[in-house]
């Protein structure tokens, strides 16, 4: 952290409930001094998205603002302003406080995609199964669909409003072939076979929950690609089956790496330190 703070530095934060295992804080703050910024990064645990927003609005110095679990939808109804792409996926997970006028924007489906280009995953013609109709889901099953000719998008979730909406506004927005089915061992189990990559974009598995998956290690099949969002363990449960079953697997401190940068470049209008921010991480997560 940057060793003098004044009347002039600048606030970034995340917000999120939980957000005690946020590795942004120290990711920002060490680029942040990598930069020699006058900036400087905390985590808030947030319950009432209104209030915590209004007072951004509110403290000239708020400049910029990460939004997690559980947010990443409800917060577009406090801000201002939404690229159209963002405001189509239904959730953000970035604010920036231009003078007391409050602009959403997504990171989350750019550096999903990044991290799954980067591992050789071709997604052209593939079945993608997707666990989770949440924000994060919204965000990377729309940037998916958009920016690849995916065979077919299959979508699970227990919570059969959210399922619902996101299929719709997918089947609305998008021209990709789209299934969804509310989440139990049946339709897991078919959807299974038929999956060429599965991303989990649940908190299933997530620190303290570290011993959890949602897939049943029985379930994979010999060439699919299993992508999970969380990065708190480094490596889930989810990830270590795949990989036990010679699966390809792709962790989601690289989506997480990718969509801070794009952050990072958001809030201060400098070129991103990335080697720098991924050797925070990596050096965090293996303590």
């Amino acid at each position: 952290m940057q060793e003098s703070i004044t009347s002039s530095t600048k606030l970034c934060a995340v917000i999120g409930n939980p957000v005690g295992h946020s590795l942004s804080p120290a990711l920002h703050n060490a680029a942040f001094n990598e930069k020699n910024l006058d900036f400087v990064y905390l985590a808030f645990q947030v319950e009432d998205v209104k209030s915590a927003l209004a007072g951004m609005r509110a403290l000239k110095n708020f400049r910029g603002m990460s939004v997690t679990i559980p947010h990443k939808i409800d917060a577009m109804k406090y801000v201002d302003e939404i690229a159209e792409v963002d405001r189509s996926i239904g959730s953000i997970n970035t604010i920036i406080n231009e003078d007391g006028k409050l602009i959403g924007m997504g990171t989350d489906g750019l550096g999903a995609l990044k991290a799954l280009v980067d591992a050789g995953v071709a997604l052209d013609g593939k079945s993608v199964l997707m666990l989770g109709a949440g924000g994060a889901a919204r965000a990377i099953a729309f940037t998916l669909a958009r920016n690849a000719k995916l065979g077919k998008l299959t979508l699970l979730d227990i919570n059969e409003p959210f399922l619902k909406g996101l299929a719709a506004d997918l089947q609305s927005g998008t021209d990709a072939c789209i299934e969804s089915e509310v989440l139990n061992d049946k339709s897991l189990v078919h959807a299974m076979a038929h999956a060429d990559v599965i991303i989990n974009c649940t908190p299933i598995g997530m620190h303290p929950r570290e011993g959890v998956s949602l897939v049943p290690v029985e379930l994979f099949r010999p060439g699919q690609v299993v992508f999970d969002v969380v990065y708190t363990p480094l490596e889930t449960k989810l990830l270590a089956d795949a990989r036990s079953r010679g699966l390809l697997t792709v962790s989601g401190v690289e989506m997480f790496i990718n969509q801070a940068v794009l952050q990072f470049e958001a809030f201060t209008g400098v070129d991103a330190p990335i080697d720098v921010m991924r050797n925070i991480v990596m050096e965090k997560l293996k303590l």
